[in-house]
């Protein structure tokens, strides 16, 4: 049976670009990297002659959440698809924030992607509360989301 989720993979093009962002913009921890090769992970990655680098981030120490894992394909690129709300895959890794205007100017200052203004939810007759919510891009056009609950 299904425990817990221990991380969420991003394939990403350029893992220095990828940690700055994650890291330096964004915030999180980098909690260790990693190269993996061998015949265990071209076999776990359906790839012959496979090098994989391999880094976690997470928020802090205390965070109940799982942690980023970045991953880049060094012995052949990955493929860049652009990334696509209405596609049917993974649409998004969403973090809270507890003053979203706030985080919202710091990320703009510091050049990131946006795909909007925050914006405000109210979803209280559905059972979900009121929200403001934002999506933005990382360096691979990845989306991430900024959430701050309304009380």
């Amino acid at each position: 049976m299904l425990q817990e989720i221990m991380h969420i993979g991003i394939t990403v093009s350029d893992m220095d670009k990828s940690i700055n962002f994650y890291k330096d913009i964004l915030g999180l921890v980098l909690k260790g990297e990693m190269i993996m090769t061998g015949p265990e992970t071209d076999k776990l990655f359906n790839k012959k002659n496979c090098k994989v680098r391999v880094a976690y981030l997470n928020s802090s120490d205390n965070l109940v959440s799982p942690s980023i894992e970045l991953i880049q394909f060094v012995s052949n690129s990955a493929r860049i698809d652009k990334a696509d709300l209405h596609k049917t895959s993974i649409s998004e890794i969403c973090f809270y924030v507890n003053d979203i205007e706030k985080e919202y100017k710091n990320l703009k200052e510091k050049g990131v992607q946006f795909i909007s203004k925050p914006q405000f939810f109210d979803l209280s007759s559905q059972g979900f509360g009121k929200s403001k919510a934002v999506y933005f891009k990382d360096p691979d056009g990845i989306i991430l989301e900024l959430l701050q609950p309304i009380v």
